[in-house]
């Protein structure tokens, strides 16, 4: 446990699905999505001001481009959205046969690829994919067989990919070739006990340390790279989806929660669910990687 971290409320949302934070260290916000209102949030701290870009779907995450504007994984594949006009175009189509799929979370690895998986939005087990968005704008089916494709991030050398499946309840590792953007030898890394709650989204800080957000836990898990845990980051808001490191420095660890499927008496025992969260853990993060288009 860390009882010594404070967590403060530093947006109270109450989004439905608030999930896949990203600091955009050029604009100084802090960007986000609201999954089935199928919104885009980028919130500027200093302000307090929220600025929200409706994509009119489901949107699973967001990504950063080197052209300034952002990448999305929404349902039905990636689109390019501009944070300025709200304009919106479809860059690559994904799963367009499965129309009960939905993205889900997603990341940009370090040669600018944009990583986002599938999920069914009926629970079907199994039914979701791990997709690759190259910087040319094809699309690679990495990983299939997924029950709902959630975190991942590399470690600081790029040989490892780590990967959540929630459906599984475990965090895996890949060995990772970067130059050509190539999986294999998947093992498990960490299994997450079920009382402690449902693995979802995650980031690697500066140290090589593993964030682990907790659905229905409570709490975010810093892991070792070796795979023990380190420290336990409690929150008043049961659905914990995903963290990032922003600000100056990438000292403050912004969180994110939801408030999806909360009856009304949890939703009374938890007023903060749905809202964005801050801490200051004493270590710094990385900085976002940008998709290469």
């Amino acid at each position: 446990m860390d009882a010594e971290t404070e967590i403060e409320l530093v947006l109270d949302l109450k989004a439905d699905l608030g999930e896949g934070p990203i600091w955009d260290a050029e604009r100084k916000r802090l960007v986000f999505v609201d999954i089935m209102r199928g919104h885009i949030h980028e919130f500027d701290p200093a302000t307090g001001q929220d600025q929200v870009i409706d994509v009119g779907r489901p949107v699973g995450s967001v990504a950063l481009s080197v052209r300034g504007d952002w990448v999305a994984a929404a349902h039905g594949g990636f689109y390019r959205v501009n944070p300025d006009s709200g304009r919106i175009v479809q860059m690559a189509a994904v799963e367009t046969d499965s129309p009960e799929n939905r993205m889900n979370d997603g990341y940009v690895d370090r040669a600018g690829r944009f990583w986002a998986g599938t999920m069914s939005m009926v629970k079907r087990r199994r039914a979701g994919s791990l997709y690759r968005l190259n910087p040319d704008g094809t699309v690679t089916r990495q990983i299939t067989g997924v029950t709902t494709s959630n975190g991942l991030d590399w470690s600081l050398d790029g040989k490892l990919m780590y990967y959540v499946d929630t459906g599984v309840n475990r965090v895996d590792v890949f060995d990772f070739d970067e130059a050509r953007g190539d999986l294999s030898g998947r093992r498990p890394f960490v299994h997450v006990p079920a009382l402690a709650g449902k693995p979802d989204g995650m980031v690697v800080d500066a140290e090589g340390f593993i964030w682990l957000a907790l659905w229905k836990g409570g709490a975010v898990h810093r892991y070792t790279p070796g795979g023990r845990l380190d420290r336990v980051l409690k929150l008043p808001a049961q659905l914990v989806t995903k963290c990032a490191f922003g600000g100056a420095n990438l000292e403050d660890l912004y969180i994110t929660t939801a408030r999806a499927g909360l009856d009304a008496e949890a939703a009374a025992r938890q007023p903060m669910a749905g809202g964005v969260f801050r801490a200051r853990p004493g270590v710094r993060g990385r900085p976002a990687s940008r998709f290469a288009a």
